[in-house]
Order: C-alpha cells, then sequence, then structure tokens
C-alpha cells in the first residue's frame, strides 16, 4: 500500500529540509546579511568579496538606481540624487525636516503626505523605497550564495526606534518582497551573538557606538532566556562626531575654521576619517589638509575625543540605575560599532566596568551575525533549541485623563510583548462616549508628552458620573507595535486603534524627555497634585450645579440655598485663581462640609422613593 507524505498547510513537504533565513544589520552607514551555514553563524560578501554594503542610493536620469559602494562614490558629484543616511528619515514626518534640514542636502517635494518625500531626477522617494533599494541588493546577495529563496529575515533596528519608525523598517522589508520573521534591537541581537555562545546566565551589558547613534542596552541572561532590563544612549552621537573633532582641530590647525567652502570641508572630514583609523594601530600620523602639513599624535586626538566618550559613560550609569544594578553586577560587556575599535573608547569601558569587554567578534558584524542565529531559530532550523527573547519599550505609554493629566498605563523599560489593561469611567452624567488619547512619555502632563494617536469609544449606556466601567487594554507586541483597545464592561461596545503614527521621534528626543523628566520631578508632582484637585474641584462644582437643579427647590429653603451658593461661589474663585493645590483641597472640604445637610436629604428621599409602596419585610 502506498503512504501519502501529509504536512501542515504551509509547511515545506520534507519535514527535515533546511530553510535558508538571515539576518539583516540595516546600519545608517553601511548594512550587511548574514546566515548560519553548518551550524556557523557568518556575514556574506559580494562579487568581490566585500561584507559591509555601504547604505547609500543613487538616482539617475534614465531611472536606474545604483546601490552601495558605487552610489558612494557618487555623493560628492551628485548629492541631491544620492541618498546617504536615510535611516534617519525612517518613520519622519514633514515637521521633523527642520531640525534635520541642515544635515541633509536634499530636496524635499511639497505635498499633502505626512511622510517626506525627496526630490530626485528619477522621480520622489520616500526613506522607506530607499531603505528598500538596500534590502534587495542584501536579499540577491543571499540567494545567490545560498542557492535558493530566503524563507524570511530577522531584521535589526536601533533600540531607541518608536513604532512608527519600527513600522516604515518593515514597510520597507514589504518591498524588497521579504518575509519579517521579527524586528529586535540591535545591542540585543550583539547579546545573541556572544550569550548563545558563550554563557548560560548573567548580567550583560551592550556597548554599541556606531556611525551616528550611540546605544546601551543591559539585559539579563538566564538558561537561552535574554530579557533586557533597561535601555539608553544618544541618538545623535557616534564615531562621526569623532570625525567631525578632528576636523574642526585640522581647521584650526591650518587657520580655515572661517570657511564655509564645502571642497575644504569634506577634505577635511576625509583627512579626520584616515587618521582616526591609522591612530587605532599606531601612536601618531602625518595629516595635511590644503597646503597645511602637520602630525597628530594620540595625546591630542584622546583630548579631542575624551569628551563624547564620557557622554556614552554618562548613559551607562544612567541605564544602569534604571536596572536597578551596580556595575560590579556586569559579567560580560559586548562591544557594537566599528567606533569601539578606538583604544580609547575599549580603555575607558574597561575602566568604567572594571573588566575589559569582548571584542571576540568583528564589531562591525557581530549584530548581523545575532540576528542570523535569531533567524535560523525562526526559521525552524533548530527545532530542539529554545531561545525567548524578552525586549522592553524606551518609554511610558498611556492616557490623557481629565485636567490635562496622563495615567500611565505601561512603565518605561517593561519587557514585551506585553499586555495591561486599566478600567477608567465617565466624567459627566449622561456621557455616551469617551476621547481616548494615547501618549508616550515621562512626564505627568499631556502638553509634555509625544500624541500617538486618538480614537473614540462610542454608546456608552448613559449612567451617572463614575458608574461606567470602561476597560482599555494596551497591547505592545515582540515587534514594539502598540494596539489599543477601549470596551465598555456592560454592553461589550469596543473601539480600538493600532498606533502607527506617520513621524517618528526627532534625533535625541527620547533622551530630552527622559532627561526632562527627571529635571521636572519636582514640579511636575506639584503640577499633578494641582491639577488633580482642579478636577475634583469641577467635579464638586459639577455635582452641586446638578443637584440644586435637580431637587434644589423642593429640598431646599432660601436661606439654605444662599448659604449652598456661598460655599459654592468661593470654591470656584479659589478654582479660577489659587495655584495651591493644599489650599484648592481644603477649599472642596469646606463645600463638602457646607453641603453634608443637602446630601443627608437627598439620601433620605431616594431611600424614601425607594420604600415607596412597599413593606420593610419585602426587603
Amino acid at each position: 500500500m502506498a503512504l501519502l507524505q501529509i504536512s501542515e498547510p504551509g509547511m515545506s513537504t520534507a519535514p527535515h529540509q533546511h530553510r535558508f533565513a538571515a539576518g539583516i544589520d540595516l546600519g545608517t552607514t553601511n548594512s550587511l546579511i548574514a546566515t548560519v551555514r553548518s551550524g556557523v553563524a557568518e556575514t556574506l560578501p559580494d562579487e568581490h568579496g566585500e561584507h559591509l554594503l555601504p547604505s547609500v542610493v543613487h538616482y539617475n536620469a534614465e531611472g536606474g538606481v545604483v546601490v552601495g559602494q558605487k552610489a558612494r562614490m557618487k555623493a560628492s558629484q551628485d548629492p541631491q540624487n544620492t541618498l546617504a543616511s536615510v535611516k534617519r528619515l525612517m518613520g519622519r514626518g514633514k515637521e521633523d525636516l527642520t531640525l534635520l534640514a541642515g544635515h541633509l542636502p536634499y530636496t524635499f517635494a511639497e505635498t499633502d503626505s505626512s511622510v517626506p518625500r525627496i526630490k530626485t531626477v528619477a522621480g520622489e522617494v520616500t526613506a522607506i523605497e530607499a531603505s528598500a533599494k538596500i534590502l534587495s541588493v542584501l536579499k540577491r546577495r543571499a540567494e545567490e550564495t545560498l542557492g535558493g529563496e530566503l524563507s524570511g529575515v530577522v531584521i535589526t533596528v536601533p533600540a531607541y526606534f518608536d513604532e512608527a519608525q519600527r513600522e516604515a523598517t518593515r514597510d520597507a522589508a514589504k518591498l524588497a518582497d521579504l518575509n519579517v520573521y521579527r524586528l529586535i534591537n540591535e545591542p540585543t541581537a550583539a547579546a545573541i551573538a556572544y550569550g548563545l555562545d558563550k554563557k548560560a546566565e548573567g548580567i550583560i551589558a551592550v556597548y554599541d557606538l556606531g556611525g551616528g547613534t550611540f546605544d546601551i542596552s543591559i539585559l539579563r541572561l538566564s538558561k537561552g532566556v535574554f530579557e533586557v532590563l533597561a535601555t539608553g544612549g544618544n541618538s545623535a552621537l557616534g564615531g562621526d562626531d569623532f570625525d567631525h573633532a578632528i576636523a574642526q582641530w585640522l581647521l584650526e590647525q591650518a587657520e580655515l575654521e572661517q570657511t564655509h567652502d564645502p571642497s575644504i570641508l569634506r577634505q577635511a572630514l576625509m583627512v579626520a576619517r584616515d587618521a582616526k583609523e591609522a591612530l587605532s594601530q599606531q601612536a601618531a600620523v602625518d595629516v595635511q589638509l590644503g597646503e597645511w602639513q602637520g602630525r597628530l599624535d594620540n595625546t591630542v586626538y584622546r583630548q579631542l575625543i575624551e569628551p563624547l566618550v564620557k557622554k556614552t559613560l554618562m548613559a551607562c550609569r544612567r541605564a544602569l540605575r534604571d536596572a536597578e544594578l551596580d556595575k560590579d553586577q556586569v559579567v560580560d560587556i559586548v562591544m557594537v560599532g566599528g567606533s569601539t575599535r578606538v583604544p580609547l573608547v575599549r580603555e575607558q569601558v574597561a575602566a568604567f566596568f572594571e573588566k575589559e569587554p569582548l571584542v571576540d567578534i568583528d564589531p562591525d558584524r557581530v549584530v548581523a551575525i545575532g540576528a542570523a542565529q535569531q533567524a535560523d531559530v525562526l526559521a525552524g532550523n533548530k527545532p530542539d533549541e529554545e531561545m525567548l527573547l524578552l525586549d522592553v519599550i524606551p518609554l511610558s505609554l498611556g492616557l490623557e485623563m481629565m485636567g490635562g493629566l496622563v495615567e500611565k498605563v505601561i512603565a518605561r523599560n517593561t519587557t514585551i510583548p506585553i499586555t495591561r489593561a486599566q478600567e477608567f469611567t465617565t466624567f459627566k452624567d449622561g456621557q455616551t462616549a469617551l476621547s481616548i488619547h494615547v501618549l508616550q512619555g515621562e512626564r505627568e502632563t499631556v502638553e509634555h508628552n509625544r500624541s500617538l494617536g486618538k480614537f473614540v469609544l462610542r454608546g456608552i449606556p448613559p449612567m451617572v458620573a463614575g458608574a461606567a466601567r470602561i476597560k482599555v487594554t494596551f497591547q505592545v507586541d515582540a515587534d514594539g507595535l502598540l494596539s489599543v483597545y477601549a470596551e465598555e464592561t456592560t454592553t461589550g461596545t469596543r473601539a480600538s486603534i493600532e498606533i502607527k503614527p506617520s513621524y517618528g521621534l526627532t534625533d535625541s528626543e527620547i533622551e530630552t524627555m527622559l532627561k526632562d523628566s527627571i529635571a521636572h520631578a519636582g514640579d511636575d508632582m506639584a503640577l499633578r497634585s494641582l491639577r488633580e484637585q482642579q478636577v475634583e474641584a469641577d467635579r464638586s462644582l459639577q455635582a452641586l450645579d446638578a443637584a440644586m437643579q435637580s431637587d434644589g427647590e423642593q429640598l431646599l429653603n432660601e436661606s439654605e440655598r444662599k448659604q449652598l451658593l456661598a460655599a459654592r461661589d468661593k470654591l470656584a474663585r479659589e478654582r479660577e485663581n489659587q495655584n495651591d493645590s493644599e489650599a484648592l483641597k481644603a477649599a472642596i472640604k469646606v463645600l463638602e462640609k457646607a453641603a453634608e445637610f443637602y446630601v443627608e436629604r437627598r439620601m433620605n428621599r431616594s431611600v424614601r422613593d425607594a420604600m415607596a409602596g412597599h413593606r420593610v419585610d419585602e426587603f
């Protein structure tokens, strides 16, 4: 009798067939793709043996597109049509362009779209489309090397990428026809590269200093489980700043610091970059800028970049504080990013953590290698190996409350994926709809946080204020993407929103928000207390007004009415003029005391009405 081979829908008919999967480090300056072959994760080179693909895309008048080194060579001659560092534009909105204008030599189109479109001779393009070109080249490289189609990829993103930036990365992958298993943080991928091979458990710090950004992540490894305890960094600090520091020194030595000649400035940066790389291997290097010639030694170089390195260590200290750890609890430090090759960086990091950092894996490739290992597991090529990766959200998520206050539903550095619900209620009698305003940030009031989106829950049964029960659920998936659901529990009325804002956080915005939350903590708490008392005052005033309109004439004589109205007017004046929460709280108590007899009469009347026509023994 013949046997049929049966497989699950969508699965291979050959259950032991190896699926081709890859990890992609989609970088600001360079990108890489890696895969696991014969049990070893390795980055894949192009036909010239180059592993790093410059993240540069050039468009020409014929509609052709060039990606990589050839595109980079055209950047100086044709900057308007050569897109570099487009990662900085991923998930950004048009309002962010004013902050980036000084760093980007592009012309942006005037369109109704909230996504910035760059003018090129080949037409208008977005950062998502340019990133898709880079991903397509990497995909083709992998499939030609492996001899088959990729079943899926893991793409890495900076730890500070928010929902919009992550969604933009996924969109770029869709355009490149890539199946994305998962997005993971770059520092986390580096931890995978080291942790799976070398550690069973312990606390690891991942120090990631790239060309344009710095990230620090504190992770706990335990029996194959990776948990990110805290993240931090500076999205506007990297190796490029080392180049600029050296270039500025060169301009000063050559007495050209006042020049605005782009060719001289470009030459200064090129000389600076070459000098930086040479000084990683030798004590001094000869340099030339224009007609000036000189010598740059390691002593001067260290003085130039030491303030920048110290900024990274300040971020490390904050991340440890967020994780509630001492630096002596850190077992290993993983170094990521080409800028960690600088001897001073390694020395300062070793001195700060009081142990030598891990540099076994090429810091340029370690992120892609870790992503490849994760992709290999997610593709099902290691069914016996269990690995769970837990990331965290970088900023707290919450809702707007009455008085412009923010109620945090999910706190910063909470492990994801996460689902968390909280119950809210209505403020006014007969309220049949509720506006849900989702916010991100650490401050106590709406105006100091970032708006992520709004939606309205309708169909709430009319009830007295505070009687409705509205359950709001926040759900953050493994990629850091947020969905919010609101449900009125008595009727099941439901509304929801997927947070996919059309713009991302500006450079260093997250760091600024965190700093502000610390610097203004005392003021914020005082403001929150005042706003809470103001809301309570409004509630008391509205409740009294509604009651007196309903039955004031029946239950109060003229003298009593005047007494209550006088207390009411006094609280209303205090509400308008008082900036002291304790004084306002005292005024609310005065009104409540004055209205006690009225509240008692209303309660007695309600009881009599409820008892009318009934005997006591019926109850």
